[in-house]
């Protein structure tokens, strides 16, 4: 007689493994003859490759998106990244309340770890204002794209257009249809255009901001003081690196890619090139062409990202603060880690601390691997290695020269940079529990 096995995954390995079957199913749906222009079976890895960027919301691409893949085809990916982007449980929970079904606890944990929150009361009330936020913000920016596109388009596919760029550039994804004009040129045609880039712009900052600090303005409007501490962070570091990758851009590309511009178009297109390494993806100048040390820049943004529980992915904004502060105080010889009158937990402060270590080992060891493996020059390697575990989608052409070895380390790049590495260390590792010993300390050098 058989003995009957349960088996029961938990929140981070429903996560994890919900974000694997969907990249499956997506690149089923991307092989099939429907799903590109030429009628033709696209090659299995291949079309792996673009439904992981697509639930990924990165933007990396083997080919363009307009010129190899139909209709139904860019629809399929467009999907995709929407379901990536406002996470796939959000979507669950959706099709839950349609159902007028209840929410269990079971389920609310995974929404607290899906959506990034950090209480569990009030999940399902996120949840909604989460999808209602994301929509209304998607409609705002495709009917200022519209205004833009139908004239040059028509309308009909001026509308399609703006729908597909709205959702791409809110969800951080970086995926576009430009290749009409040139392949692989992304909104290089409008870098003059005002409406458009500032329209982009703010979807990018609005999708990376985080879902919870949604909810912290929703409640308190402009009231900063009554903000969470997670939402001041979040919003004071996003700001200061929108502005000091602005002036840096401005001054580091003076002389290059803004060269031929003109004064009003140079400073939008430097706000641009500031804001899109931040896991936008999309791009106005030719990247390619970058300087040395806008290449660096551009590189370290792409590492930082967004803030948490947002469509953005790197290591965050709050990461990034949490660990200049720990900095501050070390300096200092503070006995805790501060920031607007508040002390930072010191599990925050370990786990931001491992969390820079792991990206930075995970990156290391892809860009040794890489170079093994492809002719590219360093600088070319380790751009596309931070694009993809930043989950940005920026590219300095190399991505559609890869190798098939190559490629699945960058498709494995750009899952660990969307899923995150706790929440896959926990799914393949499970929960761990200390032993209830405590061990004698003693001191080492550092430094």
């Amino acid at each position: 007689m058989f003995k009957r096995f349960s088996f029961k995954l938990t929140y981070t390995q429903t996560i994890a493994f919900g974000f694997l079957m969907i990249i499956i199913v997506g690149a089923s749906v991307l092989c099939l003859p429907i799903s590109s222009k030429s009628g033709d079976w696209t090659p299995p890895l291949d079309a792996l490759f673009t439904a992981t960027s697509a639930i990924c919301v990165t933007g990396l691409v083997l080919f363009d998106t307009y010129t190899h893949w139909s209709v139904f085809g860019q629809i399929v990916l467009i999907l995709m990244v929407q379901t990536g982007g406002i996470g796939f449980m959000t979507l669950v929970t959706m099709f839950s309340i349609f159902r007028k079904r209840k929410i269990g606890l079971h389920e609310r944990q995974l929404l607290v770890h899906s959506a990034g929150t950090l209480k569990l009361s009030g999940v399902v009330r996120l949840i909604k204002r989460i999808v209602k936020g994301a929509l209304c913000i998607e409609l705002a920016g495709t009917i200022l794209l519209a205004l833009r596109f139908c004239p040059r388009m028509g309308f009909k596919s001026g509308l399609y257009n703006a729908v597909f760029h709205s959702v791409s550039a809110f969800c951080s994804a970086g995926f576009d249809l430009m290749g009409r004009n040139k392949q692989f040129s992304s909104l290089s045609e409008y870098a003059d255009d005002p409406v458009v880039n500032i329209t982009v712009i703010m979807l990018i900052v609005t999708g990376g901001i985080g879902f919870v600090v949604w909810d912290d303005i929703a409640r308190h409007k402009l009231t900063f003081r009554n903000y969470e501490l997670h939402s001041k962070i979040a919003l004071t570091t996003t700001g200061l690196l929108i502005v000091v990758g602005w002036l840096l851009f401005a001054v580091f590309e003076s002389g290059g890619v803004l060269s031929e511009m003109e004064g009003h178009d140079k400073a939008i297109a430097a706000l641009f090139m500031s804001v899109t390494p931040r896991t936008g993806g999309f791009s106005t100048v030719h990247t390619a062409e970058l300087s040395e040390s806008g290449v660096f820049l551009t590189i370290i943004l792409m590492f930082i990202g967004g803030s948490s529980g947002s469509t953005a992915g790197g290591i965050k904004t709050t990461t990034l603060a949490v660990l200049a502060l720990t900095s501050f105080a070390a300096a200092r010889k503070m006995r805790h880690v501060t920031a607007f009158k508040r002390r930072i937990d010191d599990c925050i402060v370990r786990e931001a601390g491992a969390l820079v270590c792991v990206y930075f080992t995970v990156v290391t060891a892809a860009v040794l691997i890489l170079c093994a493996l492809e002719s590219f020059s360093l600088k070319q390697i380790l751009f596309e290695a931070a694009s993809a575990i930043g989950t940005v989608g920026l590219s300095m052409g190399i991505t559609p020269f890869l190798g098939n070895a190559a490629k699945v380390v960058i498709m494995l790049l750009m899952f660990i940079g969307r899923v995150g590495w706790l929440t896959l260390v926990f799914a393949l590792a499970g929960e761990h529990y200390d032993p209830p010993v405590e061990r004698v300390p003693e001191k080492i050098l550092i430094g």
